[in-house]
């Protein structure tokens, strides 16, 4: 398929497995097609014309012509200046032919998860994803709205000074097609999740990762010690009211959890946790469950590429972290 047709069909299952819902997504791109329209000539010169129909400011065609063809795909979590020169050498080696099964001869785009060039410099723009989805679990779109909008200046101040461009320079130099998919793969992975939650209705902390064990990709890590885990709380503690807080670009408000608490969450099931988030978690009476940073990184990224071979057939290398598994 072409670069663009896969680029697309990225943000349409994005927006499909959104946990606030079509409508929400919908509604915020219409809100920032309307602010376009007031700018000035010269402030939309500097304007990225793709926020107005892609809501996911950290997922972008980095570098590449959107109408090339593509179908061998070296795909990993973190894909940088390093993993970008492995592509090229093992094309340049021809080492990529790989095993039969894998019937890739050459490597034609580089595609990462965790966002880098102009993806990495717009990550705090779509933690505002946050605020809907914790109004949608009880706590007040005020407070919501309140904590959030410190927390996002606070990250958009630790990436200000970040060499966002390096690895996308690096594709350019050797001219290799290179994304990223970020919040649409943590889309999926937090849908999955949460309907797997609700379907299986679990009574323990232990219980919950007993769940998360049962996708493959969470069982690979367990093997390998970075599975889920219950880092506050223990396995027989009951589970109550579950949330899966698994996107909207990184780690929300460190002041978050009282209001967690008092909107009747009784286990919160995210990705990864600071040491100062978890600080303020203990204070607080929730169970606490690590699902696994790069599991659940890779889980969200097999259930887009299924989504993707429906519109046509490409070839899989994985590498960074990530392990292809089809369902």
């Amino acid at each position: 398929m072409k670069l663009k047709e896969l680029y697309d069909t990225i943000i349409k299952k994005g927006i499909e497995f959104d946990p606030r819902g079509r409508e929400a997504v919908e509604k915020e791109l219409e809100k920032v097609n309307q602010e376009y329209k007031k700018l000035s000539e010269n402030e939309k010169k500097e304007f990225d014309l793709e926020g107005l129909k892609n809501p996911y400011a950290d997922t972008r065609i980095l570098y590449g012509d959107p109408n090339r063809e593509v179908k061998n795909i070296l795909i990993g979590v973190d894909m940088e200046v390093g993993e970008l020169l492995l592509a090229d050498r093992l094309n340049d080696k021809k080492l990529s032919r790989g095993t039969p099964a894998s019937g890739i001869k050459k490597i034609d785009l580089v595609m990462a998860h965790h966002p880098e060039g102009r993806a990495l410099a717009g990550l705090y723009q779509v933690m505002n994803v946050q605020t809907d989805i914790l109004n949608k679990i009880g706590v007040p779109i005020a407070a919501a709205e309140g904590l959030m909008k410190e927390r996002i200046s606070e990250v958009q101040r630790s990436i200000a000074p970040i060499n966002h461009y390096r690895s996308v320079d690096a594709a350019r130099l050797l001219d290799m097609p290179f994304m990223c998919c970020h919040t649409p793969a943590d889309n999926c992975v937090t849908t999955y999740l949460t309907k797997m939650v609700e379907r299986k209705k679990p009574e323990t902390a232990g219980d919950v990762v007993k769940i998360l064990k049962e996708a493959p990709e969470y069982k690979d890590a367990s093997a390998k010690n970075a599975g889920p885990r219950i880092i506050k709380g223990d396995k027989n503690a009951k589970a109550g009211k579950v949330f899966v807080d698994m996107t909207g670009g990184t780690e929300g408000s460190k002041d978050i959890f009282v209001k967690l608490s008092q909107a009747g969450v009784g286990t919160l099931v995210c990705m990864h946790l600071s040491e100062q988030h978890f600080t303020m978690a203990k204070k607080e009476f929730i169970n606490i469950i690590i699902a696994g940073h790069i599991a659940s990184d890779t889980v969200g990224l097999n259930l887009m590429l299924d989504e993707i071979q429906k519109k046509g057939k490409l070839n899989i290398m994985s590498c960074s972290g990530f392990r292809r598994i089809e369902r």
